[in-house]
């Protein structure tokens, strides 16, 4: 069965870096696009990015310039290199492959 299982999150402060890896499997990852999304508390799930099988990448316009996507199909694994962070990007992070399956989701916190 499809699984997804991110990792990497945790506290930063205003204008560090992290690193979100979501390890894929179950199906033939290279073929699939593969997303992330965050939700802050109270706020509805908000797309952050997207990568399809070719690599070209997409952002919302909150993250452009500041985070990157990228994927490594030898690992099954997609990842989201955040940077400039803002407290404002503080949410559960979550891996996703179009459009039902999600991860279980990573915390990040940006905070002095």
């Amino acid at each position: 069965q499809v699984q997804l299982v991110e990792s990497g999150g945790g506290l930063v402060q205003p204008g560090g870096s992290l690193r979100l890896s979501c390890a894929a499997s179950g199906f033939t990852f290279s073929n699939y696009v593969m997303k992330w999304y965050r939700q802050s508390p109270g706020k509805q799930r908000e797309w952050v990015a997207a990568i399809n099988s070719g690599g070209n990448t997409n952002y919302a316009d909150s993250v452009k310039g500041r985070f990157t996507i990228s994927r490594d199909n030898a690992k099954n694994t997609v990842y989201l290199q955040m940077s400039s962070l803002k407290p404002e990007d503080t949410a559960v992070y979550y891996c996703n492959r179009p459009i039902q399956y999600w991860g279980q989701g990573t915390q990040v916190t940006v905070s002095a």
